[in-house]
């Protein structure tokens, strides 16, 4: 996947009292990345595509990376990862268009923005790499990622039923937003990136 070429990373933003810098992800955050993972609550996990608090889930994720099927934004603040954007886009001709959008952040910097911001750079990015459509899932309890994603024009798309299990056995219902990226390009081009994104 090709980036957007008008993002230049790192990026440094203030959310709240935390100073965090956003950059691409690299094989070497491996560590750091396991680190972020296992201190997420259990139900965090729930929505992955894979149990990134097991070493072989980031080794996979890193082979991927390399291969250039996804590309992720770490934020961190003091060399520790606080956060990610990853977008996750199909190698497969007839849905290369479309992208899965995954955000994570940290149990302990939650409610001062920065899932927003990381929202915000993976739309940039997604914009850059001509993706049309965007599609992301969470469980129903998590409402706080609902209304972010819903603030930035996602709108509920499926409801599929006990979709997922936790390591109790209980079962959850997923949902499935989706964005039209078209539309978000047309309000960016009237006008411009920093008046959409709210910088």
């Amino acid at each position: 996947m090709t980036e957007d070429g008008s993002r230049t990373y790192p990026i440094t933003y203030q959310a709240g009292s935390h100073e965090i810098t956003l950059r691409h992800m690299t094989p070497d955050d491996r560590a750091g990345l396991l680190a972020f993972a296992r201190l997420l609550p259990e139900h965090d996990l729930l929505f992955l595509r894979r149990d990134i608090s097991q070493e072989p889930a980031v080794d996979d994720w890193i082979a991927e990376l390399k291969s250039g099927e996804i590309v992720t934004i770490l934020a961190t603040e003091k060399d520790a990862v606080v956060g990610y954007a990853t977008i996750h886009r199909s190698l497969l001709r007839w849905t290369a268009h479309v992208a899965e959008l995954r955000v994570m952040v940290a149990e302990s910097i939650r409610g001062v923005g920065l899932g927003r911001i990381l929202t915000q750079e993976a739309f940039a990015i997604a914009l850059g790499a001509g993706i049309e459509k965007m599609v992301a899932q969470m469980t129903l309890d998590q409402k706080g990622a609902i209304a972010t994603f819903e603030g930035l024009g996602f709108r509920p798309e499926a409801l599929l039923r006990d979709q997922v299990k936790d390591r109790q056995g209980n079962k959850h219902d997923l949902l499935v937003l989706s964005h039209e990226v078209a539309r978000f390009e047309s309000q960016r081009a009237a006008y411009g990136v920093a008046q959409v994104f709210g910088y």
